[in-house]
């Protein structure tokens, strides 16, 4: 690491609140351990765990940067001890448990993913968090397959692009919420078969509508709250509610009668706290499955905006406005 230099520009979140206490700061740069490579930071993607962060109700976990960042693409500047399948210079996207708002970050080389042809760095930037999101929760632990109907929550959110993308490229038939005419035509625009307006419509008679009263066989759900029942209700036998995060509250009371009536599994999982080895899990399966979709084409990250990183403040507000559709990304002077 003697040619990088020693201070880096970072987002530094003073205390707990609104937008602006995030403020950029000067520090050092962190060190690649065993394992680990340091990524000259191109672009960070902004998601909402960032902003539960911000305002202190989602704490890193232990380990983690204090930093706020998830995501990142850029060029390896350093390799920590132990690392062959990489080396400096080579372009890379990853998964970060934190530290992404930042010039330099470390990431565990085994969640690092190549920049597929085609992608800019900036694009590539907001791949990583939804993708490894969608992949794990939809086609791993909800086993989506060709021929099967699926629906996502917040269609024209970062996971909600993603998921339709990918559900339809891999042979599913999607369908989405989403709120008001120009989120809704955006998800038809993206592949979904009926996207359904949450603010006139009831996506379980749309839902029962479209599939002939037979219901979809995956919900990718954000909400929780009031959605919990209804999702339910919509799923066909042998169907899956994936809980990712719940934006209406955690705690519902259901009713467990069509859970055993229909075989239906409700599950749910988080991300940041796995172990690297889990993770690293899901970035062979994002190389194998995912990585050619995207180096064709038939699947992309939707980027919404693009922020200079010390004006991280303002990609926070327009995050909590709710009006973007696809990813918002800082930028660093390496894009």
């Amino acid at each position: 690491m003697t040619d990088l230099p020693t201070e880096m520009t970072y987002v530094r979140a003073e205390g707990d609140g609104g937008p602006e206490v995030l403020v950029p700061a000067r520090g050092p740069l962190p060190t690649p351990g065993e394992g680990e490579v340091l990524i000259e930071v191109a672009a960070a993607g902004v998601n909402r765990p960032d902003v539960m962060q911000r305002k202190g109700m989602y704490p890193p976990p232990p380990g983690a940067p204090e930093t706020l960042g998830l995501e990142v693409a850029g060029r390896v500047a350093a390799l920590g001890a132990g690392v062959t399948e990489l080396k400096v210079g080579d372009q890379v996207c990853a998964l970060l448990t934190g530290g992404g708002y930042a010039e330099y970050a470390v990431a565990p080389a085994a969640v690092c993913l190549p920049v597929p042809e085609g992608l800019s760095l900036t694009e590539a930037a907001a791949l990583p968090e939804t993708f490894f999101t969608v992949w794990t929760n939809v086609f791993e632990r909800a086993g989506l397959k060709a021929g099967q109907s699926f629906l996502v929550h917040g269609g024209t959110s970062g996971i909600g692009t993603t998921a339709i993308q990918l559900a339809v490229a891999r042979g599913a038939t999607a369908y989405a919420t989403a709120g008001g005419p120009e989120k809704v035509a955006f998800c038809e625009k993206l592949g979904a078969k009926r996207a359904i307006d949450y603010r006139t419509e009831d996506f379980q008679a749309v839902l029962k509508e479209e599939t002939g009263g037979k219901g979809v066989n995956v919900i990718l759900d954000m909400v929780g709250g009031e959605y919990t029942n209804k999702n339910i209700k919509s799923l066909a036998p042998e169907g899956a509610l994936v809980q990712i995060a719940f934006m209406q509250g955690p705690k519902v009371q259901i009713d467990l009668t069509p859970i055993m009536l229909k075989r239906l599994t409700v599950t749910g999982s988080t991300l940041r706290a796995r172990p690297v080895s889990q993770k690293a899990s899901i970035a062979e399966a994002l190389r194998r499955e995912v990585l050619p979709l995207v180096a064709a084409g038939k699947v992309k990250p939707i980027v919404h905006a693009t922020f200079p990183l010390e004006n991280a403040a303002d990609a926070h507000r327009l995050m909590e406005e709710s009006s973007h559709m696809g990813k918002i990304v800082l930028t660093t002077a390496k894009a």
